[in-house]
């Protein structure tokens, strides 16, 4: 078994984020300072498929986004060593460059994977995309700062 696996108790350490914005299930696996590879599981349960959209539940393009932010944010605070707290979240900042391949829908297995283009301070700059099946859904470029603790000046 791997040992970077991270488990949702475990991942509940690193993201403010709970029930139902918590979008990122398991990390397989990371290499500190370079990458991060984590799962979300996608079910009809999720409480966005009762308006988006009711005769055929999507996945919200921005959600994908939003799972590919929650799982970079994970792998700033294991770069940094950070202990995640009230006080030191990474938030997300931008987004670029985001395309949108093929629909997400009830019972796909989402990928996600995201790697550090830089870091500046309290900025991180990452790319990244989303995969079902080995296909890709999407991809994007996007930031994200820590703010908290004494990086709020």
């Amino acid at each position: 078994m791997n040992d970077k696996v991270i488990d949702i108790h475990k991942l509940q350490q690193y993201l403010p984020h709970r029930y139902p914005f918590l979008l990122v299930d398991r990390v397989l696996d990371y290499e500190l300072g370079k990458w991060i590879k984590a799962v979300k599981n996608v079910t009809v349960n999720e409480p966005f498929f009762t308006g988006h959209f009711p005769q055929r539940p999507v996945m919200p393009g921005v959600l994908l986004l939003e799972a590919l932010a929650q799982a970079s944010g994970v792998l700033a605070f294991l770069t940094t060593g950070d202990d995640p707290t009230s006080q030191s979240i990474y938030y997300f900042a931008g987004i670029d460059k985001a395309r949108f391949k093929r629909v997400v829908e009830p019972g796909d297995q989402v990928i996600l994977e995201a790697e550090i283009v830089r870091t500046k301070r309290e900025l991180v700059k990452m790319e990244g995309r989303a995969l079902v099946d080995d296909v890709v859904v999407c991809t994007a470029a996007w930031s994200c700062v820590k703010k908290g603790d004494d990086s709020d000046s």
